[in-house]
This record gives C-alpha cells, sequence and structure tokens, in this order.
C-alpha cells in the first residue's frame, strides 16, 4: 500500500490564497465589464435622445386669410362682325355695271351691282312703250276732258293704267339693281363686268364691323359663377379681348348674348361679348382670346408656396397644438399670381407649414417659429 506524498502545509496554504485572489481579479473584471457596458449603453441612449431633438425642424407657420380677388378666364374666341352677309342678283343676267371695289365702305341704300338679263332688254321696251302709250292716253283724256267730251270715270282709269305700267317698269328696274342692305364694307369682289350670273350666286360679302361680337365656349361651373355674379355685382364683371399677337384690344366689352342651352357632349354653353370697334381696326373671321374678369369677395387665399403636390392632388401640412404635423388634402378653385384661392379642406383659424416645407413629414413633431408669417 502507498503512502500518498505528504504536501507540506506551507504550500497547500499558497495555492489557496492564490484561488482566492483569482476569484476576487475575475470579479472585479465581470464588475468593470459590466459597468462599462451600462455606461455604454447610457451614453448611446443620450446620444439618440439628443439627435432626435437635434432632428426637429423648425418651421414657419400662417393662417388661411380672406380678401378680395380679381380673377382672370381665358377663353378662345371667334370674332364676327355684327352684320354679314353674303350679295346676290335677284335675276339671271350679264353683270352689266360694279359700281364697287374690294374694301371699300358704302351706307345702306347704296347702288353696288347692276344686272342686265338677256331677256330683260325687250321686257323694258315693251314696258317702256306701253307707259308711253297709257301717258297719251292720259293726255288725250284730260283734253278731252277740258271740253267736257270725256267721263270723268274714263279719266281715271286712264290715269291708273299709267300707275300700273310705270310699277311694272319700276319693278324691273329694281330686279336690275343690287344696293346695300346696311352700312358696312365690301369684300372680295367674285365676279368682273360682263360676267353671266345666276340668280341667287354671290357676287360678294358685305360686312358691318362697326360692333364686333367674340364667341367663346364656358363651362358649367364657371357659367353658374358668372350668373351669380351678373346677378349681385354686374359691374364687376369685364371682359377683354386679348389679340393673337399679345396685344389688348382698346375698347371693353359686355356680355351680349348667352345660347338657350348646354352642348350635351361637351358640358360647355356658348356666350358672345359685344365690343365697339369705330376705327374697324378688328375685322370678321379673325381669331383671339376672351378674358373675363370678376371679383371673388371673402375669397379664402393662402400662398402657393405653402402646398406641395402628390399624385395630381394639392396638399398642405396643418399644425396641431402639438406642433404635430398633419397632411390635409386641398381643393383649389382659382390660381391667381403667387396665391391659391381655396374651395374646401381649409378653415381660417388652421395654422398650416409654410416655411421648411420640403424637410417635414406627415405625423412629425416640429418647432414652430414664435413669429408667425403674415
Amino acid at each position: 500500500m502507498k503512502v500518498p506524498p505528504i504536501v507540506p502545509v506551507n504550500q497547500a496554504v499558497t495555492r489557496s490564497v492564490i484561488r482566492a485572489i483569482h476569484r476576487v481579479i475575475f470579479r472585479a473584471i465581470l464588475r468593470a465589464v459590466i459597468v462599462g457596458l451600462i455606461s455604454l449603453s447610457l451614453c448611446s441612449c443620450n446620444q439618440q435622445t439628443a439627435q432626435q431633438v437635434a432632428k426637429r425642424h423648425q418651421i414657419v407657420a400662417t393662417r388661411p386669410q380672406t380678401k378680395a380677388v380679381n380673377v382672370t378666364h381665358q377663353y378662345v374666341c371667334q370674332i364676327r362682325a355684327r352684320h354679314h352677309v353674303k350679295i346676290h342678283p335677284h335675276v339671271k343676267g350679264y353683270l352689266n355695271e360694279i359700281l364697287v371695289t374690294s374694301g371699300q365702305g358704302v351706307k345702306a341704300g347704296d347702288l353696288m351691282f347692276k344686272v342686265l338679263p338677256n331677256h330683260f332688254q325687250a321686257k323694258l321696251d315693251a314696258l317702256t312703250a306701253d307707259a308711253t302709250i297709257a301717258e297719251l292716253e292720259l293726255d288725250d283724256a284730260q283734253v278731252q276732258n277740258a271740253d267736257k267730251t270725256a267721263s270723268t270715270p274714263d279719266l281715271a282709269l286712264r290715269k291708273a293704267k299709267l300707275d300700273k305700267a310705270k310699277a311694272h317698269l319700276a319693278v324691273e328696274l329694281e330686279f336690275t339693281m343690287v344696293k346695300a342692305p346696311f352700312d358696312g364694307t365690301i369684300d372680295r369682289l367674285l365676279h368682273s363686268r360682263g360676267s353671266l350670273v345666276e340668280k341667287g350666286e354671290t357676287l360678294t360679302t358685305l360686312s358691318d364691323n362697326s360692333l364686333i361680337r367674340a364667341y367663346f365656349n364656358v363651362p358649367e361651373t364657371r357659367y353658374l359663377e358668372y350668373m351669380t355674379e351678373m346677378k349681385q355685382h354686374k359691374e364687376d364683371l369685364k371682359v377683354e379681348l386679348l389679340l393673337p399677337n399679345g396685344d389688348k384690344f382698346e375698347h371693353s366689352g359686355t356680355i351680349g348674348a348667352i345660347d338657350a342651352g348646354f352642348n350635351t357632349q361637351t358640358g360647355n354653353i356658348g356666350f358672345s361679348a359685344d365690343f365697339p370697334n369705330p376705327d374697324g381696326r378688328l375685322r370678321h373671321g379673325q381669331a383671339g382670346y376672351a378674358l373675363i374678369h370678376l371679383v371673388l369677395r371673402n375669397a379664402l387665399v393662402i400662398p402657393q408656396r405653402a402646398t406641395f403636390e402628390i399624385l395630381d392632388k394639392r396638399y398642405v401640412y396643418v399644425v396641431d397644438n402639438e406642433h404635430v404635423l398633419h397632411r390635409r388634402e386641398i381643393d383649389v378653385e382659382h390660381e391667381v399670381d403667387d396665391i391659391f384661392v381655396i374651395r374646401k379642406g381649409l378653415k381660417l383659424d388652421d395654422r398650416i407649414v409654410l416655411e421648411g416645407i420640403r424637410n417635414v413629414s406627415d405625423g412629425e413633431q416640429v418647432d414652430e417659429d414664435a413669429k408667425e408669417a403674415d
């Protein structure tokens, strides 16, 4: 039987002391590591909190306002003369005389053309002869009446016969003359002297440009708006004419007529505006733009830069009492200069983001400038 070696007492004590020291050192290291991790965690939390505070965006808010706004609507229009007619001969025949030139101004009743029908001369000679015979018979009857050889009824009969012959002659002569039906300007002459023209064939056109009319189409929503304005404040509804070269016509106009019904395919209704044209600057057939100006009273307006657009819809950021932003859709009625006229979506007491709108998002809490924008 082996006897285990005897370890000296001092050596055993030394080992126990070393193990105890190791445990103390390990616990100290572990404690230090835990404390370090906790400190790092606290620092990280503090940094995140500081970053969150630093990330609060500064914004400037404003409120909607009510004011009178001048609104202009533009419509493509066709310009027409007050009177514009085609000139036709009453009978078929040769164009015997042309008494006007293209672009010439004429007065109502002025003689413009004479047409000689190919059978007219013989008929005219016969009617002239009838009138001459009737006149001779009347002269003879008057002589006999003076001599008491002719009765009064016979004298009256012969006078009536003369009047009838003259009337027939006057009618035939009138058919050969083409006169101006109203004051106006002659258009291009379509035939030359000596041409054979048919009854009803166009010789030229005549236009009265002293007053011109601009015809344009208005959508139903605008029509209702104009009707309300004309009923309540007709003096505020003004019409101007913008010419193709960008100039405004010097004379303002008035709404002249409105069609009886809407076009069911387009949803529009026809308007016409009358413009004085004393110097004849405008001519029949021109094109331009009708500008309708009206005043919107107590319109709710906001700056355009306080809005943003997503998929053809326009929004604003509304700031609540906790300085949290809420995205809200708005309905814009009119766009005027740098403001929007709001139909719905906002109230007077709403606060909306004006400056800093590009840096914020829906649901974000922000720092609001103490001074509200005007």
